[in-house]
């Protein structure tokens, strides 16, 4: 069975299932996203709704799905109106919450749920996550080439990672193709940049972003969201592993994390990239209060490549680390 879902999840359950997890956001932001959203707005779907929500109702009702976890607790809360127009269509629809207060039972209860739904001991789900976890082990690697030996691109980095949220639905296919990524970059110079700087929020819609930083001799060596996607922290308990996770909590648990990451990575900027009316805009209120590097913030709303007003913004920005 393949089955599609919104955000992260504790994935090991769906691989224990023998079944096919797909990330839906990385098929729409792979493929015609700018159509994707066409089809959903010709479906009826507001103007003034998250691309991305658009994206993965076309993507969903373009696929070959059997049925679709929509987490509709610690992620967005359009989440809810997209299964209620996926069932509408004779989708099967499986809710997951991440409980906004980190309650450790509420969480185990949401986690024991899916285990039965999908018919899965904890045992079994555990013995998958030693599997991926040893691919986990290796993109912490990855992460390592692009902040400690800038070796790595934030592009590579931001795709392995965000990657890593279903590794494609083929574990063993994503470490083959991972070692030999990796095997390839050791034997790399070090990039010469001029600016160390680190992504804040959800993975970009904007195409060419960081191209056009490596242009202006940035690179991205922390990229938040995407690390997180990747589980980095290694827990052995699956309970623990997806309470360190932090994009499904509040901003604080995010800020303790990124602020631990510029020090260690020595940041010398970041960009908090938010999406079109997105709730998570107003966490830029508390990133810029608590960050206490120069933080530019960015938004993007349709599929595409960079505007000519963000990228003034972007030199702007750089003109004023220079001098």
């Amino acid at each position: 069975m393949n089955i599609g879902f919104t955000t992260s999840f504790p994935v090991e359950i769906v691989f224990a299932a023998g079944h096919t997890p797909i990330d839906l956001n990385n098929i729409f932001v792979i493929g015609n996203a700018g159509k994707f959203v066409e089809e959903a707005e010709f479906e009826g779907y507001p103007r003034n709704i998250c691309s991305w929500i658009k994206g993965m109702y076309s993507v969903v009702l373009s696929s070959n799905l059997d049925a679709v976890i929509g987490v509709v607790e610690g992620d967005c809360s359009n989440t809810h109106s997209l299964m209620a127009t996926l069932q509408d269509k004779n989708i099967e629809v499986i809710p997951f919450s991440f409980p906004h207060d980190k309650n450790r039972k509420k969480l185990e209860a949401e986690i024991d749920k899916l285990e039965k739904y999908f018919g899965v001991t904890r045992q079994q789900v555990l013995e998958v996550k030693k599997r991926l976890d040893k691919i986990r082990q290796k993109l912490i690697r990855l992460d390592e080439l692009t902040w400690k030996e800038n070796k790595v691109t934030g592009l590579e980095n931001h795709l392995w990672l965000v990657n890593s949220s279903d590794f494609n639905g083929d574990p063993d296919d994503f470490e083959k193709r991972l070692d030999a990524f990796l095997q390839e970059v050791q034997n790399r110079k070090p990039f010469q940049t001029d600016f160390r700087f680190g992504f804040l929020g959800v993975p970009p819609i904007i195409d060419d972003l960081y191209d056009f930083l490596l242009e202006q001799k940035v690179n991205v060596v922390f990229n938040e969201i995407q690390r997180q996607f990747s589980m980095p922290y290694l827990e052995e308990n699956l309970i623990d592993q997806y309470l360190r996770y932090t994009y499904p909590y509040s901003v604080f648990n995010r800020l303790e994390d990124i602020k631990s990451e510029i020090k260690k990575r020595r940041l010398d900027a970041v960009i908090s990239y938010s999406q079109s009316f997105c709730h998570r805009q107003i966490d830029n209120i508390l990133i810029k209060k608590y960050v206490d590097i120069p933080v530019l913030t960015i938004e993007g709303d349709q599929p595409g490549e960079l505007d000519a007003r963000t990228k003034l913004r972007i030199e702007s920005f750089l003109d004023m680390l220079r001098y």
